[in-house]
């Protein structure tokens, strides 16, 4: 008999983590068009300034690793929560472009450290015979999230309602989530010695390998999540953009439901294998759509639709792989560490991929940049296959 996985708390994070990451997809989409409008940016400039939240994300993670090993998880996690919420509040107050990249960056730490300690929590809180499943469900909600927040935040914006109202919505979703994450009952964590500090507190070494695929991977992501709304108005393709993050949350949602189980019978490095297929064949094909179009646009269409559910197939199996294989690379009471690496290491390739992405379609187009984001994926690939999958295999401590 299966230990139980759906617990009053199991569903209260679930549910907190839903709103946080609808609160963040809400704006990702909107906030090329708001410093386009609002503060006359150029393209490379709003990849420049949209990739301060990632580096903040990311310088802050390997830290809050250290932190949540260390100390009781739960009350970092909620004053995260409550800053990552008030930034909403900044949002709507301010005009000048220094303070929104200001607000910008805080948020980043926010959501570095509020993201750690979720991911961290729900393994805490889960049966561990059953934390792949549990994982694949808790990333479920931030699917869910990306199949509304973006086309809401399209939406609001085509329908020419305020940034101020918009930034409004995600305060108001935000402090919902903070009232559900509040709600979790945490198991009391077991007093230990304060680990010393050294470089493997604050990244896991053996899965650096691990990291390195998955930044990789996570470049042409963060182009995609960020500039696929501007991609189709440079091509030229009339169609509802907001659809596009829908149609991936489907795809995610689909291959969730089957891939945690898949991993908790132990085929996690097989699980990764097949998502490449999937997501090098979709960017290959977001890259074709400025050349489709010339010759038919319902063609066009069809491939602009079809990607995102396959990119949801892809990364939807790849995504509770990977943060299993970091979980099992590392002792019980480097969890923390182990989730922190895993997020880093995603972190950087979204920002390497938002700042490259805007750099590179301002000097050639949006249909270069996913077609160099297909060529890294097929690296990340070989890289995988070849070394990190026989080196988990030697390493792995469960």
């Amino acid at each position: 008999m299966k230990d139980r996985l759906v617990t009053r708390s199991f569903i209260c994070i679930l549910a907190a983590n839903f709103l946080l990451y609808f609160g963040f997809w809400l704006l990702v989409p909107v906030l090329p068009f708001y410093l386009k409008e609002t503060f006359s940016c150029g393209e490379a400039a709003v990849g420049t300034i949209l990739s301060c939240y990632t580096v903040s994300a990311l310088c802050t993670r390997p830290f809050m690793g250290y932190l949540y090993d260390g100390f009781a998880r739960k009350p970092i996690y909620i004053m995260a929560y409550l800053l990552f919420t008030a930034i909403f509040a900044g949002y709507v107050l301010t005009s000048f472009l220094t303070v929104f990249i200001l607000l910008r960056a805080v948020h980043g730490v926010a959501f570095g450290t509020v993201t750690v300690g979720g991911n961290t929590l729900v393994i805490d809180i889960t049966p561990s015979n059953r934390r792949g499943e549990a994982l694949g469900y808790y990333g479920l909600t931030n699917n869910v999230a990306m199949s509304i927040g973006p086309m809401t935040g399209l939406f609001l914006h085509d329908s020419h309602l305020s940034y101020e109202h918009i930034f409004s919505i995600g305060l108001l979703t935000c402090v919902l989530g903070f009232l559900a994450a509040v709600s979790v009952k945490a198991p009391r964590k077991v007093p230990v010695k304060r680990p010393p500090v050294s470089l493997d507190r604050f990244i896991l070494l053996k899965g650096i390998p691990a990291g390195i695929a998955l930044l990789l991977l996570s470049i042409p992501y963060g182009a995609t999540t960020n500039y696929v709304a501007v991609y189709a108005r440079e091509i030229g393709l009339q169609v509802p953009t907001g659809f596009f993050f829908t149609l991936m949350a489907v795809g995610m949602g689909i291959s969730r439901i089957f891939a945690g189980k898949f991993v908790d019978r132990g085929y996690i490095t097989q699980t990764i294998s097949y998502g490449f297929y999937v997501v090098i064949a979709a960017f290959f094909l977001l890259s074709c759509c400025s050349t489709v179009i010339a010759y038919s646009e319902a063609w066009c269409s069809f491939i602009f639709y079809l990607v995102p559910f396959m990119l949801g197939i892809g990364f939807g199996v790849m995504f509770p792989a990977y943060n299993t294989l970091y979980v099992n690379l590392a002792p019980n009471n480097q969890r923390g560490t182990a989730t922190s690496t895993y997020l880093t290491s995603w972190d950087i390739g979204i920002g390497l991929g938002i700042s490259t992405g805007g750099y590179i379609a301002q000097q050639y187009a949006f249909d270069a940049v996913y077609l160099f984001g297909s060529i890294l994926c097929v690296a990340s690939m070989l890289f995988f296959n070849l070394y990190v999958s026989p080196h988990y295999h030697r390493n792995k401590v469960r």
